[in-house]
């Protein structure tokens, strides 16, 4: 796997659509505790994750007081 700007943008897209599939967070293909390759892989693809996280809960309407 090559380190670059190419394979980041492709790892925050696979978080991306992982979270729009529902994958929970821990579903992540790349090993946290791994190579520097996996690492990598797994801090690309959560930070998609947690981006579309982000984005999708700030696009709900605020909740209503009811009052």
């Amino acid at each position: 796997m090559q380190l670059n700007r190419q394979t980041c943008l492709r790892l925050l897209s696979e978080g991306k659509a992982a979270f729009r599939a529902g994958d929970p967070a821990d579903a992540c293909p790349y090993d946290r505790l791994g190579n520097r390759e996996q690492q990598f892989g797994h801090r690309y693809w959560s930070r998609g994750w947690v981006m579309e996280r982000s984005a999708a809960e700030s696009a709900q309407p605020a909740p209503s007081t009811g009052q």
